[in-house]
């Protein structure tokens, strides 16, 4: 698992759109898409990319897809880091 939430994690892109989650409780894709300058097939591979680290939780409601930031992956690979941080 730790992998897989450090290859999101490598990604800009992917970092930029769990800071913007990290400052709302949720946002559709569309929102969260919004300051990208890519396509929304593009922004779903990189949401993709988060949810299978287990960083991002999309629900739908309705015809809207909402995501949220799940903070446990990152706390798992913070515990991971600080085994090394004396290093």
């Amino acid at each position: 698992m730790l992998d897989r939430i450090f290859a999101a994690l490598s990604d800009p892109t992917r970092r930029a759109m769990l800071a913007r989650l990290s400052e709302c409780e949720s946002l559709t894709v569309s929102d969260l898409a919004q300051p990208f300058d890519m396509s929304l097939p593009a922004v779903m591979k990189h949401l993709g990319v988060l949810q299978d680290a287990g960083l991002v939780a999309r629900s739908k409601i309705g015809r809207t897809v909402v995501c949220r930031l799940n903070a446990v992956p990152i706390a798992q690979a913070t515990d991971w880091l600080n085994r090394y941080r004396r290093l």
